[in-house]
Order: structure tokens, then sequence, then C-alpha cells
């Protein structure tokens, strides 16, 4: 059923103007109705004219990260009106058309969108995070400002979030002091003692706690690595290596436990070779290296080698290719690499424990016949990710399952290259490629370089088809994207990460600016970058002809179908509560802190689901063989509990992003790991290539760690 509604509303999109009949959304109060909520307006006539009707489809605008927002965070939409039974504008008065309006909710910010017609129109796009729609009749399309009779009335779905606000903020919230709200929310830092070991996690400013939150805490016992573990050596923070290997090296990586200074408080964390991030492996393409990785650590491990298509046994994934490396114990992975690109190592094992607390590290792939120095003269490699921190350092994770079950768990301080703060100082117009890989474990970053322009080159496995300037990088758990950036005057820039950060529970969006670290260019001239001037896009030959023998499969129909969705048991009633009504389609932030961290993977499972066959997760076991090339349908089920967006990740194998929600994706790039928002249908093209059993999962570290993952075997 839920299919069906988003199906209809696609062929809405896509259909023409002539002979609409009356047009609604579904109704949101039907569960099935949800599919369409996040993407669907309607429009409602005023009482005068029963005969008039419309809807406006709200699918994204394109962009190369599959999200598209504006530098600032907005979301950008594009607005598709379908609108009958409007009758001539003569008849109302003295008016010769309509017209479209956008507004705020307050209605105290308009503009003009366009004429409407009966039938299907383009409005073009909007970057508001909610917003109503006006159509009033004018005297003429030149008219400027609104002054006409009102027609048609509508509001984004992103408002129904204002449900919350009205359905669960208790009246009594308004008595409640704002020491009494500082004590539930365990002061600025978080000290209050919560039960089974546990000390309340620091709380955003400003955002409020419901009363009845008070005093719950995850049911699982907390956890925290020893800062001196019995019988273990401690490892000393080391600086950060890049490793150049060659054919046939052997490299020796030890998980070892440090102690380091972040954000001014001692973390107690894990680190490979003492070094966080772990060393930089750089290899040309075609190379083989021997890995031994020792467990130094205290807790079992496996290193997974993330977008590679390396061989099956040595993939990491504990349970499916090995069983976990016990603490002292050592195994030995053999990494080949068949494809330039930018990769990174992680454990496969409590990812939510392990990686966040300081576990990973880069691959960067060039091609043989990439030249020494490429085609600018600067490259820096970073790895982005948060840290959430109270007084005395880390919030405890769960002992025996995730905390965080919900959104996942959200940092409070931003990293990159394991600090809060990054540096780096450039001469005046030089060009500086960055390589980007997301490690956090929930949090979608939406980065800028204040003032300086950027150009996006590749994704996860490779070059686009071609370059294109962005505003700013949607990196998603998991993803990599490489981007080349010009500072073209003097100054102190800004690495900064702005997103539209959501309260649940008031239901309303507010900006959050994080300064993540600065670029200082100098008033000295750079010399020029070789390989073509920085202000070209290139188009990628290699790319197309590449891609030429999967383009016949590209409309073929569908293979396979998954449902991403989810389900809980036994949550504490206020949780339940925060889970009413219509989510976000993609959440920037954690906007019900208090009650993610209390829910645990014990009461939360995320789902992958055969909706041809019923199963879930690991009984999926689809069947394929090498040579396989595989369309995929991905459809992110928004009537779950808490839709939020996944980051689909497939071990093994590499594939092509082809559509969203029925939209052509015109600029492709091999990916490994892909976002997908709730309520979104995604088709993938999978080029299964590389025999063995492999994962497919979601990288939101705590949904993995609450089942939303599943297997598939390639036969030789």
């Amino acid at each position: 059923m839920i299919r069906l509604v988003v199906l209809a509303l696609f062929q809405m999109v896509r259909g023409t103007s002539a002979g609409l009949p009356p047009v609604s959304c579904p109704d949101a109060r039907d569960d099935a109705a949800m599919a369409s909520a996040l993407a669907c307006m309607s429009l409602v006539a005023v009482p005068d004219l029963p005969s008039a009707s419309g809807v406006i489809t709200l699918p994204q605008a394109r962009s190369p990260f599959g999200v598209a927002v504006t530098a600032d965070g907005r979301p950008r939409r594009r607005l598709i009106a379908h609108v009958s039974g409007l009758p001539l504008p003569r008849r109302l008065g003295a008016f010769n058309t309509y017209i479209a309006w956008a507004y705020t909710l307050a209605l105290d910010a308009e503009r003009k969108l366009g004429v409407i017609t009966n039938g299907r129109m383009d409005l073009g796009e909007i970057d508001r995070t909610q917003f109503r729609i006006l159509v009033t009749a004018e005297r003429s399309a030149g008219v400027r400002r609104r002054s006409g009779k009102l027609v048609l009335r509508g509001t984004s779905p992103s408002a129904r979030l204002l449900a919350h606000r009205d359905l669960l903020q208790p009246s009594a919230l308004s008595a409640v002091s704002a020491n009494e709200i500082a004590a539930m929310h365990g002061g600025a830092h978080g000290s209050r003692e919560a039960g089974q070991g546990w000390t309340m996690p620091p709380m955003p400013a400003g955002m409020p706690l419901m009363p009845s939150m008070a005093g719950v805490a995850p049911g699982v016992q907390a956890f925290l690595p020893e800062r001196t573990p019995p019988g273990k050596t401690q490892a000393a923070l080391q600086p950060h290596e890049v490793l150049k290997l060659q054919d046939g090296d052997t490299l020796q990586l030890e998980a070892t436990i440090v102690t380091r200074s972040v954000a001014g408080r001692m973390v107690t964390g894990y680190a490979f070779n003492g070094q966080v991030p772990g060393p930089l492996i750089e290899v040309t393409r075609g190379t083989t290296i021997v890995v031994q990785v020792h467990n130094a650590i205290d807790q079992p491990t496996a290193l997974h080698w993330h977008g590679l298509r390396l061989d099956n046994r040595s993939d990491g994934a504990v349970g499916v290719t090995q069983e976990a490396i016990r603490p002292g114990a050592s195994y030995t992975y053999t990494v080949r690499f068949p494809d330039a690109g930018l990769y990174w190592y992680h454990p496969h094992v409590r990812e939510d424990v392990q990686q966040s607390l300081g576990l990973y590290g880069n691959v960067l792939v060039r091609s043989p016949s990439m030249k020494r120095t490429p085609r600018v003269r600067r490259e820096e490699v970073l790895m982005v990710g948060d840290a959430l921190l109270g007084a005395d350092g880390p919030s405890a994770f769960g002992s025996t399952a995730p905390t965080h079950a919900l959104m996942g768990r959200w940092g409070n301080v931003l990293l990159v290259n394991g600090v809060p703060r990054y540096t780096l100082s450039v001469n005046r117009g030089a060009v500086v490629r960055f390589y980007l890989t997301n490690v956090a474990s929930a949090r979608l970053f939406n980065l800028s370089f204040s003032g300086a322009r950027m150009k996006v080159i590749a994704a996860d496995g490779g070059p686009f088809e071609r370059e294109e300037w962005v505003q700013s990088i949607v990196i998603a758990p998991a993803e990599r994207y490489i981007v080349d950036v010009e500072f073209p005057t003097a100054g102190d820039m800004a690495v900064v990460n702005r997103v539209q950060a959501l309260d649940h529970m008031i239901g309303s969006y507010v900006p959050e600016v994080d300064t993540m670290g600065t670029v200082h260019v100098t008033a000295e001239a750079a010399l020029h970058s070789r390989g073509g001037a920085p202000g070209t896009l290139a188009r990628n030959a290699d790319v197309a002809a590449d891609l030429a023998p999967f383009r016949p499969y590209f409309d073929r129909p569908v293979d396979h179908e998954l449902v991403l969705s989810m389900r809980t048991r036994r949550l504490p009633a206020p949780i339940s509560a925060m889970l009413i009504g219509v989510n976000a389609a993609v959440e920037w932030n954690d906007g019900m802190p208090m009650a993610n961290w209390a829910a645990t993977g014990n009461e939360v499972t995320w789902v992958i689901r055969d909706p041809a066959t019923g199963r879930e997760n690991m009984d999926v076991a689809w069947q394929f063989h090498v040579g396989d090339v595989t369309k995929i349908r991905i459809f992110n089920d928004p009537a779950s509990p808490h839709a939020m967006q996944h980051p689909i990740h497939l071990h093994g194998q590499r594939f092509l992003v082809l559509s969203r929600d029925g939209e052509t994706n015109r600029n492709l790039a091999w990916k490994d790991t892909a976002i997908i928002a709730a309520g979104e249908t995604v088709d993938i093209l999978v080029d299964m290539s590389n025999p063995g059993r492999w994962m497919l999962h979601c990288h939101i570290a705590e949904h993995l760690g609450s089942g939303m993952m599943t297997t598939f075997d390639v036969a030789p």
C-alpha cells in the first residue's frame, strides 16, 4: 500500500498538464499515507471555490551528494504544482491570472513564485525549512506584491513537526523553573547520576527536557575503557604517519588504548599504532599488501576495509568472514586494491564504541597513470567526526547493546583528524585538494570553506562523470568525497559546518553553525597549479567509457527491493510519546537527545526487509553470481516509528545511484555507501564482481548494532 501511494505521487510529478482530476495529498493520519507526508502538500480552496483543488509535490533539488541543501543548511526542494478546477480569473472579479506566493509560517516574508493554471507547473526551488504557499487571483502576471483574492492555500509538510509541540509539551512545563530544567539536564556538562553506572550526557543548550523524562536512563550497564587495564601497557599518542607501501609489503597495525586531551578534557580511547586517525596508507592501484593486526584493547575487534573490492576472507565482517580478534590475539589480512579512490579502515565489532573512540584510518589508492604531483600542488586528507564529551571525558557507551539507538550517537564536539580545531596555511590563489571521509556514528556534515570556491571531483570509488561547482559538501557517515578548493584572497577562512537543527519537542528549526577549523591564506601569491586552470570543470571520458557497458541496464526492471523500517518494544512511555507524528526527511542533529540516549538496541530494532518474501535483516540472504548486474530499489519507509535517513553500505562491491524518487541521476560515480532520506526511493545498480558472502547494512553505528544488516552471496 505504501509503495502504491509513492508511485502515484511520482506519476503526478512526471504527469502532463492536461485533464487533471481534483487532486489532494493522502491523509497523513493514515499510516500508509505517511509515505507521501514528507513530499506532498495539499492546496486547500477557499469556501466559495469548492471545485478548485491542488497539491504541490516536493522532490529534492538535484545534488551530487544525494541531499540538496544550501551552504547554510536550508533544504532545497523543487515545487511541482498540480492544480484543477480553477475558473477563469475574470469570473472572480477584475483579475486576469493566478499567482503563487511563498511565505514563512508567520507570513512575514513574501516571495513570488509564478503563474498558476490548471495542470502541472514547475515553480522552481524553495530553500525554506517550513513555509506556506498562497495562490491568489491578480490583475496581471507582472504584479510584485500580493493584493488580489485568495483562492488556494497550503502549508509545507515539514510544519507537521509542530504537532510534537501541541501533543507532547505539557502545560506544566511553563511552570518549571530554569534551575529545575538545568537539574534535569544534569547542568552544563551532564553530571547527574542516572543509575546503572550512568551519568546523564550533556544536553544541547536551550533544548527543554520533558519533565516525564527525568530519571529515565538506558537499561544496560555503562561502559568506558579503563585508563590502566590489568595486564596491559597504555600507549602514548603518536604523531600521524603517512605510509607509502609497495606491492608485497607487510604492515603491522596494533589497536591500542591511549589517553589524550580533546577539547580540554582527558579522553581514554583507542588508536591504531597510537595514532588518531590511524596511519594514512597510500598505495598504487593493483597493489597487494599484508596487514597483521594485533588487538591490544579491552574488547574483541576486527578490521573492515571499507569500500575495497578485496578477497572475502579479509573483509573483516565478524560472524560472516571471520571470528572476532580476541584481546591479545592477532589476525592477518591480505588486502588488494583493484580500484583507485579514497577508502578507509575501521572495526566491524561494536563500531558505536571502537570507531567513536578513535579506531579509524584512511587509504588513498592512486592510479598508476597519475603523475606523482596531481593537478593541484597541495593535498589534505581529512577525517571529520564528532565526540560526545561531558565534564570528565566521553559519555559512556552501553556495555552489551548500543545506547542512542533511535538516531545514533551525535557528538557535542566536532573533530577533524581527531582534534577539535583544524588549521592550514596556504598562499593566496592556491588550489587545495581535500580528501574527505565522514567517520561520525550518525552525523551528516554540510561543510564549506567561507569565501572559497569549491568543485567536487570524485565520490567513494572514483571520479564523477563531470566535475561540478558546489556551495557546500554534504557527506553522510562512511561516505567520501574529493573536492578542489580555491582560496582567492588573503585572510583567515573558516571551515564550517552549517545545518538547520531540529528540536523535536518544539517542532521547529534553528540555524546551527560550528567552526571546525581555519585556513590562513597568506598575501604571497601561489604558484600555478599543474594540469589545467582551477576555474574549469573537467569531463572524464575514462569514467564515461568505464560506465558504457552498464548503461544498457539502467532502464531494465528492478531485480530486488528493500524496505528500511524499524520497530520498538518495551520503550518507556515518554520515549514512545516522542515517536508520534511526522518525521523529518533528513535529520542534521539529535533533536530528541534524552529519548535517544535512553533507547538501546534491546528496545529498538532497525529493519531491512525484502517485501517480496517478508524476510528481514540476516534472513534476507540473496544469491547472485559473479558478472551479475543487479538493479535494487530501496525504499525508506517514513511510516516507521522514527523514520530518518540511512547511509546504506555494500561490502565488497561497487554500485551506481541511478535515480532518486524517479529522477534520473545525470552525473554518476562509483559508490559503496549512499544516503537514503526518509520517504525516499533510490534505485542502485550493483556490479556483482567479487565472489563471497558480503554484508549490506546501515552505517549509522547504532542502527547496525540494533540489527540493521543483512548478507548476500556472490557465487564464483
